[in-house]
This record gives C-alpha cells, sequence and structure tokens, in this order.
C-alpha cells in the first residue's frame, strides 16, 4: 500500500487591506492637492471614504491655522460633490477645531 507523502505548506501571514485603506506607498505616490491638508499631508481625500474620514477626523487635526482649516475645508467639500457625499455643515466651524473625539495617536 503506497504511503501518502506530507507536504508542509509555508504560510505567510498577510494583512487583510480593506478597500478604503491605503498601503504607504500608495499615500506617498498621491499629489500634495489630494490632501485636506497638503503641507502636513493628513487627510487624503481620493475617494468617498476617505472624504468622510477627513470630515469626521476634522476637529482632530493640530498644528493647523484657522485660514489652514479654511482651505481644508473648501477641499473636503469639492471633493465630497466629487464622490457624492453629503456635508451639511456650511462652515469648518461646524466640525469643531478642538478634538472632542479622543485622538489615539496624539497626533
Amino acid at each position: 500500500m503506497p504511503t501518502a507523502k506530507k507536504t508542509t505548506a509555508k504560510k505567510t501571514a498577510s494583512k487583510k487591506q480593506s478597500a478604503g485603506e491605503l498601503t504607504t506607498t500608495k499615500r506617498d505616490s498621491l499629489s500634495t492637492e489630494t490632501f485636506a491638508f497638503p503641507k502636513e499631508r493628513k487627510e487624503p481625500l481620493n475617494n468617498a471614504s476617505h472624504v468622510r474620514n477627513a470630515i469626521a477626523r476634522f476637529d482632530q487635526t493640530k498644528g493647523v491655522s484657522d485660514t489652514e482649516r479654511t482651505a481644508a475645508f473648501k477641499r473636503i467639500k469639492t471633493a465630497a460633490k466629487k464622490f457624492g457625499v453629503e456635508v451639511p455643515e456650511g462652515s469648518w466651524k461646524d466640525l469643531g477645531n478642538k478634538p472632542h473625539t479622543k485622538n489615539p495617536t496624539g497626533k
């Protein structure tokens, strides 16, 4: 009776990415204008998911001036329109500039 040959397949762990996630390489390849805060390269606006995330995290962005927030909100509104995301707020001040949600990274 022939014996079955055992094979051992080497398994490699791979991190599964969700559709909305950006790899470091893809994020680094985005143009500066793709970000809500281009100088800091914070909050990419390359799809609807990222636009919603930029809105949700707007108040967590530290180290930016009111002028930068005004420009960022304008970029968010433009991207939201492009990707069909509703933004009922008329001003970034309606989103806030002081964190009211905990930012676990402290950034």
